[in-house]
């Protein structure tokens, strides 16, 4: 399983640690990653998603996953939720 936000797409970064005597060994920043199970309002069911805490709060400001995924783009998105997206998208349509 990547490291990396299904919401989001932040991934592993690298870089130095640097020690009191300035020596640079590598090392890696993993992203704040949480199991979590949102609901669609739309869709009626909860949908499970390993998703950064950034990301979580992110949810949560815009209004809930549908709210959400409306914004987002599709670069950043993994590919269960841009198919949750899209019937998302599809059921909108069908009610409009």
């Amino acid at each position: 399983m990547a490291r990396r936000c299904e919401l989001t797409g932040k991934a592993v970064l690298t870089g130095h640690l640097v020690s009191h005597s300035n020596r640079k060994t590598k090392r890696r920043f993993l992203p704040n990653l949480c199991n979590v199970t949102l609901q669609s309002e739309a869709l009626e069911r909860a949908v499970r998603f390993r998703v950064s805490a950034a990301a979580l709060r992110t949810v949560e400001h815009r209004g809930g996953l549908d709210g959400f995924l409306a914004k987002a783009s599709a670069s950043d998105l993994s590919q269960g939720a841009l198919a949750l997206k899209r019937e998302i998208e599809k059921k909108a349509a069908a009610a409009s």
